[in-house]
């Protein structure tokens, strides 16, 4: 399964402007992507690319396609640092706290400019378990 690109450009864009706010105005607004991100492990269905199809000009398989399976290890990615990120700044850790946003507004930036970190994480991870076997 597939996900055309300019949707998960969409998520990632929404990514960063979230984490971008929480460092503006307040940390708490972490908490909308995060639950999002929560209910996307969970129903395999994310809002914000749902919402962004219906801005879409072409068909779905007219755009560069994104594999489903990659986006959702992404997310799992994010979604951990986000949820650590605001378990942090709760029990006033701000620098991890800090730490932990910063590295999600960082891959979703690297991802917005072509570079995927977390599909080099999981590339290395498969092949690391195709050579144990």
């Amino acid at each position: 399964m597939s996900l055309p690109k300019p949707l998960v450009q969409l998520n990632q864009s929404f990514i960063v402007t979230s984490v971008l706010l929480a460092f503006l105005v307040h940390p708490s607004i972490l908490i909308i992507p995060f639950v999002i991100g929560v209910y996307t492990l969970l129903t395999k269905q994310n809002p914000v690319i749902s919402l962004g199809k219906r801005f879409l000009k072409k068909p779905l398989h007219q755009y560069t396609a994104e594999d489903k399976d990659q986006q959702l290890f992404n997310q799992w990615i994010a979604t951990i640092c986000l949820g650590l990120s605001l378990l942090f700044h709760y029990i006033g850790w701000t620098v991890l706290a800090l730490v932990f946003s910063l590295m999600v507004l960082t891959a979703a930036g690297v991802a917005l400019m072509g570079f995927c970190i977390g599909c080099t994480i999981r590339y290395r991870y498969l092949m690391w378990k195709h050579k144990r076997t």
